[in-house]
This record gives structure tokens, sequence and C-alpha cells, in this order.
């Protein structure tokens, strides 16, 4: 999915809607349980490994297909359509990026946000980008990092549990084409290298489902391959109907510039209750679309939120049916 991307200067905009929704950057001081933290030496671990070299040089893994933006009729922007730009900062503490090295030692990277759930521990991202790694796979040093940019790791590193990445059972079935509508995931953290867990270090955003397919203003986030720093966009989300057979399916649909491979999995964000609320992430249709101007998002409905409280629960995932 696309090319790459030189991010530019945050705007006006962007930060005038991140104000009226400061109560997003609320970052707890301790455990909800009141207990003292005890470190991980997994994450200390993967701490150490993640040096800033390793994740600056991680490439984008959105795990997409080759196919020209000819196979639909309009997989990108429209004649005359006003495309938003997306501009570079330093990232939001409930957003971030998974870090691991696939089977050659390569660094890899897609991006995930931190979502409100009662064990505090939740990221969620796209299923394309986190598929390879159900059932006995390796881990091969997976791991999320909130708020990345230029190397810096300033909640620490979260280590990924063993057999704890949700994906629903039919994007298994169906594959990434016929099963775009279910390219979703939820991976379960650990605590980090201090003994914190996530959602008490960097908050979280409400998970939405059932929301229909218009909303505005609409933040989206991503973590472009090759870039030391996130890039956000404020646009609007509107109905896409698809128009391939091979990846059927309603997606929200959302222009804006610069969102490259490696950004998939980031989330699309609306203004909810003093914070954040999410709608989709990119992905879905196309894994998410074939130009750096339109992207797209599986639908949040009742198939999302039963994944969610899988994860919740502690439900055994979903594996590859082959």
């Amino acid at each position: 999915m696309r090319s790459l991307f030189r991010p530019r200067a945050v705007t006006g905009a962007l930060a005038l809607v991140a104000a009226l929704v400061a109560g997003a950057w609320f970052v707890p001081l301790a455990s909800a349980k009141g207990r003292p933290p005890v470190p991980n030496p997994v994450a200390e671990r993967l701490d150490a490994y993640w040096t800033p070299d390793r994740l600056v040089a991680a490439l984008p893994d959105d795990n997409g297909d080759d196919r020209q933006a000819a196979s639909s009729a309009v997989d990108g922007p429209r004649p005359g359509e006003h495309i938003p730009p997306s501009h570079n900062f330093f990232g939001l503490p409930q957003a971030g990026t998974f870090f691991w090295i696939d089977a050659t030692g390569t660094g890899r990277s897609c991006s995930g946000s931190v979502v409100t759930s009662p064990g505090r521990n939740l990221v969620l991202s796209a299923g394309h980008c986190l598929s390879q790694y159900s059932g006995t796979a390796p881990r091969r040093n997976l791991a999320f990092v909130p708020q990345y940019h230029d190397g810096l790791k300033p909640f620490g590193v979260f280590p990924v549990r063993t057999g704890a990445i949700y994906i629903a059972q039919k994007y298994y079935d169906l594959g990434e084409d016929a099963g775009a509508q279910y390219d979703v995931a939820f991976a379960v953290t650990e605590t980090n290298e201090k003994g914190a867990l996530l959602q008490d270090a960097t908050g979280g955003v409400r998970l939405l489902t059932g929301t229909g397919y218009h909303h505005a203003p609409v933040r989206m986030i991503g973590y472009p391959g090759g870039s030391e720093e996130p890039v956000e966009c404020l646009s609007r989300t509107t109905r896409w109907d698809s128009d391939d057979a091979a990846d059927p399916g309603t997606y929200l649909r959302i222009a804006c510039d610069g969102f490259v491979d490696g950004t998939s999995g980031g989330p699309l964000l609306v203004p909810w209750l003093g914070g954040w609320g999410v709608i989709g992430v990119i992905g879905g249709y196309h894994t998410g679309g074939n130009t750096p101007q339109v992207s797209y998002s599986a639908y949040f409905g009742d198939s999302v939120r039963s994944l969610f409280e899988d994860a919740v629960n502690g439900a055994p995932p979903a594996v590859p049916s082959s």
C-alpha cells in the first residue's frame, strides 16, 4: 500500500481539535488496583533490543498486495475532490507502533492504538498487520511502543502476550481480500519494563461500534514506514460500497494525503466524552487503499464488538484454518 511521504508541520486546526479533547492526554500515575509495579524482564529485554537505530530502520509491513488501482473504478481521489494534507507531529500517547522482526531478521512495523478495556492492556490494529502471529507462530520480539517518535520510547515497551492476538475466524478463512470486512485485530499486552499496565501509562481511546459511516471531524493517525514521526490529518468519513468482487463489502472511506506503507492499523478518531473514540483503523478494502490520498477501514459493527469482548474475556483466539 502506497509510497513514501515526507511529513510536514502540524496545522492550527488539528491543534484546536486536540485542545478540545485535552482529556485524552491524561496519564494516570498509579495502577487501577493501586498495587506497586513489578519490573517485567521480558519488557526489559525488548527495550534493550529495540535500540533507536533498530526502531528507525524498521520497514513497514502492511502485507498488502500489489494490485493497481485499475482493478477498481475509484480506489483513490475522485475528480475535483479536496484531499486534506497530513502533517507530522510528536504523536499521541494512545497511538503507537508495533515492532517485530520477520523471518529474515528484518525489523518491521505497523500502527496501532490503545483502547480502553477492563484489563487496561489492549491495542487495536489491522488484521493484516498481525495475522502472522496467530496460533503457535513465533513472536520474534513483537512489542508495542506507544507514542514512538524520533527513536524515542516515552512510555517504554509493552510485549504482546503469547497467544493473545485476536482476529476474526472469518478473516483467516476468507483471506485478506475476500475477508477484508474483518480486517481488525486486538493484541493483549504485558506490562512494560517498569511494571506498568499499558492503559495506566497512556490512557486509552473508547472503542465505538455501530455508529454508521458518516463522521466529521475525524482525526486519522499513522506511522509511515521510514519516518521517525507519525502523521495526522483532519477529514471526514463516508460510506464506500466495494466495486471489486475480490474485496466485497462496505467500508469507511477517508481522504487524507500522505498515508503510505506502515500507516495500516492507525486509528480513525472522533471527539468523545472529553477524550477520543475510535471508529476504524486503516485497512479493510485493498488493505487500506492503493493510493496515499485515500484510505479505508472495515466497518466497526457487531463482529468487532464480539472480537473485543473475546480479547477482554481471554477467550481462545481464532487461528488460521490451514
